[in-house]
């Protein structure tokens, strides 16, 4: 990883973990950012890591001791793949690389509308689209709404229904991109759309994975760093 990866990456996993602290306001979790790390001292929303990393080489004894390794599915995202916590009872879940796309690339207008969502009923509806039926679309109550930085994207088909979409999360250097929904010809245009006319100064981050990562790299983003999930179980 080159020294400007290294500050990006670094940029995105501080995004992701801001990104994080709000879903765990919004279900009620108290969460503190610290030198080294985010970490949530009781469980956080199913998906979403009760650590995230901020800068390579975090203490990983004082990391697992901030956090609920009683409960089963315990999680740290390790933003810079240079933890070992297998001796503290945790595996590798899954791995990722972080992304980033600079401000001002041109992109293709989208085939959908778009909207910021701004109530709960339409948030609902996002909810529901996201989930496709996987019984989590409560993982997405109004207080998500509440935060001056987060911004849901829904992309919307010719008879209104939401049909892609995305939440950008604005940073004081980045804004990050999660929870991309829909075709990836549809949602990717929808979404860097929507993201450059609303923060056209910013690049955009975020962390795929496998096919996703393929399709983001298919529209301008770079691979910056690569991230683990690690869970325990508990």
């Amino acid at each position: 990883m080159t020294t400007p990866q290294l500050l990006l990456a670094r940029h995105a996993a501080r995004n992701n973990a801001e990104w994080c602290a709000v879903m765990c306001r919004a279900h009620g979790v108290e969460s503190v950012f610290g030198e080294e790390a985010w970490a949530a001292g009781r469980r956080t929303p199913v998906y979403y890591p009760d650590a995230v990393t901020l800068r390579p080489g975090a203490d990983p004894v004082a990391l697992v001791a901030r956090i609920d390794t009683a409960s089963p599915g315990a999680s740290v995202k390790d933003s810079f793949a240079d933890l070992e916590l297998t001796g503290a009872g945790f595996r590798v879940l899954f791995e990722a690389e972080w992304i980033h796309r600079a401000a001002g690339v041109p992109v293709l207008a989208p085939d959908l509308a778009w909207d910021v969502v701004s109530d709960p009923d339409t948030l609902r509806d996002w909810a529901l689209a996201w989930d496709d039926g996987g019984a989590n679309a409560n993982l997405f109550g109004p207080g998500v709404l509440d935060d001056h930085d987060t911004f849901v994207l829904a992309g919307r088909s010719a008879d209104g229904r939401v049909v892609a979409g995305a939440v950008a999360s604005r940073g004081d250097h980045v804004v990050g991109v999660s929870n991309v929904f829909g075709p990836p010809h549809t949602a990717w245009p929808l979404v860097l759309h929507a993201v450059g006319r609303l923060f056209p100064g910013l690049p955009v981050v975020g962390y795929e994975q496998g096919d996703d990562l393929t399709a983001a790299l298919r529209y301008g983003f770079e691979a910056v760093g690569p991230l683990r999930v690690w869970t325990h179980a508990g």
